[in-house]
């Protein structure tokens, strides 16, 4: 689909399923090296991110390895509430263990930063972050990511997991709100 409406906005492709898993592949590749022999605990940031966690987790090769899941949430509708609220939290024991997070995209920063202050009060190895889409010009937090596989301008945008009031997320492109 060239085009896509969800509720009150029309949306254009922007990144094709294609395009998304191009990417992935190369942040797997780096991942693979980077994490061998570390034992690495993915946590996948719900509900955003969990096409892009199962895209990735099937690329990743290390056989020691898990994946847990926590929701946060931050938006409400199509802008970002300022705070980050978590719904469900980890059940893993984390103290000394290499851990990446896997969020769909870092805007604000507020999510990221709040995540990786929790995370660490639970004395891990390390924290790696890892974003499939990051918007630089939206930043408010100086946020350090380890692994990001696009930049962005600046849009609003649903599908591949990200949504307009919850709808959206099922689109395995990505679309960008269409101004008019």
């Amino acid at each position: 689909m060239k085009q896509v409406k969800i509720h009150d906005k029309n949306f254009q492709l922007f990144i094709s399923y294609e395009k998304i898993c191009a990417t992935v592949e190369k942040m797997a590749e780096s991942m693979n090296n980077d994490l061998a022999g570390k034992n690495p605990l993915f946590i996948c940031i719900l509900n955003g991110s969990f096409m892009f966690a199962a895209e990735l987790f099937k690329r990743i090769s290390l056989v020691e390895t898990e994946i847990s899941f926590v929701k946060l949430a931050s938006y409400n509708g199509d802008k970002t509430s300022g705070e980050v609220k978590q719904l469900i939290g980890l059940n893993e024991k984390i103290e000394g263990r290499t851990v990446v997070v896997l969020e769909d995209i870092v805007d604000s920063g507020l999510t990221i930063d709040n995540i990786h202050a929790q995370i660490h009060q639970l004395n891990p190895k390390e924290v790696l972050i890892a974003t499939l889409l990051l918007k630089p010009d939206a930043l408010k937090k100086k946020v350090q990511l380890d692994y990001i596989g696009m930049e962005i301008p600046n849009d609003f945008i649903v599908g591949y997991g990200l949504d307009y009031d919850g709808h959206g997320r099922n689109l395995i492109d990505i679309y960008s709100v269409i101004n008019e």
